[in-house]
């Protein structure tokens, strides 16, 4: 199945039920007064985040959800059955936001958790409601509110604790298929990722995290160039970025590391808050380079960037180095685990 990340769906709660003016009327009791009920509030609308789904998919073959009407008012003060609560699962890690003011109404980031998107109707008063000492025998009732109607724009970010960052071709969906079991596609000729990529990555036995194949980037992503632009916000809710250079690029790709800068650009400019993540310099392909040139080639990027952060050497293809990076990226989780307040951690 394609990966979907965004959706428009219209959400209307139920209407109120209307009450109801209606007199009792037995035997012997001539005069028995207003006995109308009031009318059942109409059902809401609640979208659940279950941990089952990863994609939006769904919600392009369906995009109407209404909740159930409450029904009127009865006869000797009975009120009217309220209508059905609706519940719409939609993936963990789901945004939403209302489609014509953009206004951003919550957020799904664990599952079970339960959103309230439309509030239904409350019911209508029965003519009971205005009996008083100079009003005995009301004929008047009210109908129902109207349950809330709105269209609603749902953008799921991927829920994942590390994010590969980089250009196309850099090796990302290599590495992921490496140290994880997704199985993205990997091919020996150009070509980049049209859907991000999901994969546990086990440490040891009890000890593993999520890494998050994003598709690559090119100069020009934040403004809408290329596929990065729909796929940026992915990274937001990562802890750790992994930006991956290919070290033994092609003739005439470009340079390793004037392309780091690039995208360290782009990131600053969709978001401050991602510039500011931590990121570490992952130079993929070293099987392509001699011995001798893969530590020269590392010292020309390391001081053409003037980088100051953790730099490994790798080659997702063969693993080289790739147990290492594992072990570190783990260990460093755990550290900012610790270092985190308590209900601010991921």
């Amino acid at each position: 199945m394609k990966f979907v990340d965004e959706a428009t769906i219209r959400v209307q709660a139920g209407n109120g039920g209307a009450g109801c003016a209606s007199f009792r009327r037995e035997k012997y009791i001539p005069r028995g007064g207003p006995d109308g009920g009031d009318g059942g509030s109409g059902g809401s609308v609640y979208l659940l985040a279950n941990s089952g789904i990863n994609t939006l998919a769904d919600f392009r073959v369906t995009r109407k959800f209404a909740a159930g009407n409450g029904q009127p008012g009865m006869g000797k003060d009975r009120t009217g059955r309220g209508g059905e609560d609706l519940i719409v699962p939609v993936p963990a890690g789901t945004r939403v936001f209302a489609s014509e003011t953009n206004e951003f109404i919550g957020d799904l980031t664990t599952d079970g958790q339960r959103l309230l998107v439309a509030l239904g109707g409350t019911g209508g008063k029965g003519n009971v409601r205005f009996k008083s000492s100079t009003n005995r025998a009301p004929r008047q009732s009210t109908q129902g509110t109207v349950g809330e109607r709105l269209a609603l724009n749902l953008e799921l970010t991927l829920l994942a604790d590390v994010g590969l960052l980089g250009m196309p071709n850099a090796g990302k969906s290599t590495l992921i298929s490496a140290v994880s079991a997704a199985r993205p596609k990997v091919a020996d000729y150009p070509f980049t990722t049209l859907y991000p990529n999901l994969g546990v990555v086990s440490a040891d036995p009890l000890r593993s995290f999520v890494m998050a194949d994003i598709p690559g980037l090119v100069e020009g992503a934040a403004d809408g160039v290329g596929l990065g632009i729909r796929f940026l916000k992915h990274l937001s809710r990562t802890r750790l970025l992994l930006h991956l250079v290919d070290m033994a690029p092609m003739e005439g790709t470009g340079n390793p590391a004037e392309e780091v800068v690039s995208l360290a650009a782009e990131l600053a400019r969709f978001s401050s808050e991602l510039a500011a993540k931590e990121r570490w310099l992952v130079l993929n392909k070293s099987d392509l380079l001699p011995d001798v040139e893969q530590a020269e080639r590392q010292a020309e990027i390391v001081e053409a960037l003037n980088w100051s952060g953790p730099v490994y050497q790798i080659s997702a293809l063969s693993r080289q180095g790739t147990a290492r990076l594992v072990a570190d990226v783990m260990s460093r989780l755990e550290k900012i685990d610790k270092e985190e307040p308590a209900g601010e951690a991921f």
